[in-house]
């Protein structure tokens, strides 16, 4: 009977986990087709993209916080049956979504004319690259409700309907990519504007979804909810929202300090990171089934369910990841040819995927921890792991690194990857003691 048991936990986790792993891989391969199509219309035009994508995943994570905030809190008030609770925290989720977008937007437009100088821009491509950071800031507040709610209608176990809608507006992207590059000749704006629309697309319809979710059952004055709810919605959402500034504010001056290594150490750079995304989809997948998973079972309080949904989704997530690391190793350059036809960034970006390649296992392993603590509401130790390991482990040693020894590309992936190990090694460990700790 235990085997079963064990069995039906590790399918369920894994069936939770697939369609947020389907939407992610095919929203990836959405943005492999549109770098693809930016990086063919040159060097310059790449480095104009690329020189705002750190910036904006800085304003994506701010959303996020509230998002996984908003799932944890949901996914256990379904294990306890809090009804009213889950009306509650959905009210709230939609509540956040709007502010947030409203404001992270202001600040963005606020900032549009100076980006592209603090990403050390040079002077052909700083242009292109404020007009193309103005267009995605515009869809904000979109952005913004699509990744709450999305958070929210995943912590039901529907993955399905945020995947449906993500691929949705991915393939309007790439439609609208290929009309506005080629047709219409527009370069680099054109790809801004497909963004732009898409954005504004997915964000209406997962609005709609949200409203007609059959668990969100809304009473009453809609700007009512409950002050425990909000007071526990910032206590997640705070130390969340740090761990991803500390973590995409680490990862803007990151590349930051490659940027000024020169544009094709640069484009080499940026095109390995976005090439690298699509072999570590499925550790996130498992990462979101297992904050799902465990504020189900820490609602329900059960010890035995949440220690099979750990054991499951770690095995899951390393194994899957080292999958994807032998996949990586051999498919490097190819998928540097993809992006670019410069021969020299194909050479430098091939090289050092293949280094990166060994990582993805402690990668795995890092972000599946992370959402086992998000899912019992354990968010400060994630935010001192993350705070140290960016800063004090990456960002520090490669400031040392280029400025005082003269070091290149390969010694400041070496950097990253000792953070991501780091960061596997010390979440992983107290991991056996977090439910006795979520419980005092």
């Amino acid at each position: 009977m235990k085997k079963r048991t064990d069995e039906n936990i590790f399918l369920a986790v894994v069936a939770v986990a697939l369609p947020t792993m389907l939407e992610q891989i095919l929203s990836v391969l959405m943005q492999y087709v549109d770098t693809a199509m930016v990086g063919h219309l040159g060097a310059k035009a790449t480095a104009a993209v690329s020189t705002s994508t750190t910036i904006t995943w800085l304003i994506g994570s701010i959303p996020v916080a509230f998002g996984v905030g908003a799932m944890t809190m949901i996914a256990q008030a379904i294990g306890a049956e809090e009804k009213h609770k889950i009306a509650q925290v959905a009210k709230l989720s939609l509540l956040f979504a709007v502010g947030v977008g409203v404001v992270v937007e202001a600040i963005c437009l606020a900032v549009c004319p100076f980006v592209a100088g603090w990403m050390g821009a040079t002077s052909e491509v700083a242009p292109a690259a404020t007009r193309y950071f103005f267009w995605v800031s515009v869809p904000i507040v979109f952005k913004s409700i699509n990744i709450i709610l999305a958070a929210a209608v995943r912590a039901t176990k529907d993955t399905k309907t945020p995947m449906y809608i993500g691929v949705g507006a991915n393939i309007m992207n790439v439609v609208l990519d290929y009309i506005f590059i080629y047709v219409l000749n527009l370069g680099v704006d054109g790809a801004a504007y497909a963004t732009c629309i898409s954005a504004v697309a997915g964000g209406v319809l997962m609005l709609l979804a949200f409203f007609h979710h059959p668990e969100f059952r809304f009473e009453g004055n809609f700007f009512d909810t409950e002050k425990e709810i909000q007071r526990r919605m910032w206590k997640l959402a705070i130390p969340l929202l740090l761990i991803n500034v500390a973590s995409t504010s680490g990862y803007v001056v990151f590349a930051g300090l490659v940027s000024h290594m020169g544009t094709i150490i640069f484009a080499a750079h940026s095109i390995a990171v976005g090439a690298e995304e699509l072999f570590y989809i499925g550790g996130y997948g498992f990462k979101s089934s297992a904050n799902t998973m465990v504020g189900i079972a820490y609602g329900e309080q059960n010890y035995p369910k949440y220690r099979k949904v750990c054991v499951s989704s770690i095995i899951a997530t390393v194994a899957i990841m080292t999958i994807s690391g032998v996949l990586l190793y051999i498919l490097a350059a190819p998928l540097m040819g993809i992006f670019t036809e410069d021969a020299e960034v194909i050479a430098l970006g091939s090289r050092v995927l293949k280094m990166v390649a060994f990582n993805e296992p402690f990668f795995g392993l890092y972000i599946i921890t992370e959402g086992i603590y998000y899912g019992l509401g354990r968010t400060k130790y994630p935010f001192v792991i993350e705070f140290c390991g960016m800063w004090l482990v990456r960002i520090l040693p490669t400031y040392i690194g280029i400025h005082f020894f003269g070091m290149g590309l390969i010694y400041v992936w070496c950097c990253m990857i000792a953070d991501n190990v780091l960061k596997a090694v010390f979440l992983t460990v107290p991991v056996k003691y977090l439910w006795k700790k979520a419980n005092k």
